[in-house]
């Protein structure tokens, strides 16, 4: 295939519609917008949510309760198993974040026990899992939480 050799898929381009070009096009004189009324005038129709001056459904809605989700803490996550593949004995988040291995500290990092350490580590880190701290001191590693 060579690049004058492409075609647009067949249906896929419609010739645009002419109105307002005689009766016998079947789009002319009104141009398919009916006879007066506010649709068919240029710049004519509401904006959304706009019911015809009765008060909008955004507007009947109670307004109710306080939602925390703002200003929730939230912790960039990381399993054993992406530990276990780091060269370094130490690891804090300065070295995860140069690393790639999270891409933003956030408000914190926090350990995850998914998957095994066969060596020791120094882990520091803003929060852990029950199943990962056990996990990092049985293959005798050491936990700290900044």
């Amino acid at each position: 295939m060579k690049l004058h050799e492409l075609k647009p898929a067949p249906g896929s381009k419609r010739e645009k519609r002419r109105v307002g070009r005689g009766q016998a096009s079947g789009l002319g004189k009104t141009s398919g917008r009916g006879h007066g009324g506010q649709n068919s005038r240029s710049g004519g129709g509401v904006r959304i949510g706009f019911e015809g001056g009765q008060l909008p459904l955004y507007r009947r809605l109670p307004k109710r309760g306080f939602s925390n989700y703002r200003f929730k803490t939230r912790y960039a996550i990381i399993n054993l198993s992406q530990l276990a593949e780091i060269e370094e004995t130490t690891i804090t988040p300065e070295l995860l974040l140069e690393k790639g291995i999270i891409k933003k500290a956030l408000d914190g990092v926090k350990i995850l026990g998914d998957g095994e350490l066969d060596r020791a580590l120094e882990i520091k880190a803003h929060k852990f899992s029950q199943s990962a701290v056990e996990k990092i001191e049985k293959a005798g590693g050491k936990v700290e939480v900044i």
